[in-house]
């Protein structure tokens, strides 16, 4: 009983600590309880970003986590963003104080609030706008290739914001163009329509990753194989797009503010 109340001061201790740091961000605290009776859990939400503390009881593991919001809460991609050992029964209530502080100095940092700033201004865009970015793109072809599920987690915690190009052309490419070569006619059919619906859905990051990246990488043959599985909007699009093949390109002349991280990265790669 008594490490049942440790435990329990020492998580209130710290989201107490975790929630004054978010509450002057927007987020507030919901009413959540964990599936296993020994573990924590505490949750914050604004309308882009999820985080949550949580005890693990059979690690010992105080965690910090976040993961982007959906229109039905949060998508439980939890990325652990802190970790500490807790074990009520030898540690003191100083160590969870200590856990709270750095817990909280974290989400007060510049750059976690600059994280949650751009995740609110791109929830925003897409509700807006309706456009999809590159790292939606990539988890479409999860269903093409299963194993991209593991590559676009580790892409996701290591690397922000998500490096569509780079991915695209490492990850994805390989196995797209053996796939292309041995595809069957319905196969194809289904490459195309993906390509079409995120095209038409896309920001001009995914677009650009779409007809510069993977449509600009096929051969001619492959290319040909999949044009007429392409929609209109796609079609005239490629056609455009491959006639840049092997040349230099000028970039466009565009504000400063408005400039995108694809736009300078494609640029970059046809220096």
């Amino acid at each position: 009983m008594a490490e049942a109340n440790i435990l329990n001061k020492a998580f209130d201790g710290i989201c107490l600590k975790v929630e004054k740091a978010l509450s002057q961000q927007g987020f507030a605290r919901q009413n959540v309880s964990s599936d296993n009776n020994s573990d924590r859990v505490a949750l914050f939400t604004n309308d882009a970003v999820a985080y949550s503390v949580y005890f693990n009881s059979e690690k010992h593991h105080m965690m910090l986590r976040s993961c982007a919001m959906t229109e039905d809460g949060p998508d439980n991609e939890w990325k652990n963003l802190a970790t500490w050992l807790f074990d009520p029964q030898t540690d003191k209530l100083s160590d969870a104080d200590s856990i709270g502080k750095d817990f909280s100095a974290m989400l007060e940092g510049e750059s976690q609030i600059k994280k949650v700033q751009q995740a609110k201004k791109k929830k925003k865009k897409r509700k807006d706008d309706g456009n999809a970015d590159p790292e939606f793109l990539a988890k479409r072809f999860v269903t093409f290739f299963p194993e991209l599920k593991d590559e676009i987690t580790e892409e996701v915690n290591n690397y922000y914001p998500f490096r569509g190009v780079t991915f695209t052309k490492k990850s994805i490419l390989p196995k797209l163009s053996g796939y292309v070569k041995t595809a069957n006619k319905k196969q194809l059919e289904k490459l195309g329509q993906l390509l079409s619906r995120q095209y038409s859905n896309g920001d001009i990051d995914t677009r650009s990753i779409i007809t510069i990246v993977i449509i600009n990488s096929f051969s001619e043959g492959d290319y040909n194989k999949l044009y007429d599985y392409f929609d209109e909007d796609l079609q005239k699009a490629s056609k455009a797009a491959r006639k840049y093949i092997g040349k230099t390109v000028k970039p466009e002349k565009i504000q400063k503010k408005k400039r995108s991280f694809v736009a300078d990265t494609l640029r970059d790669m046809q220096k």
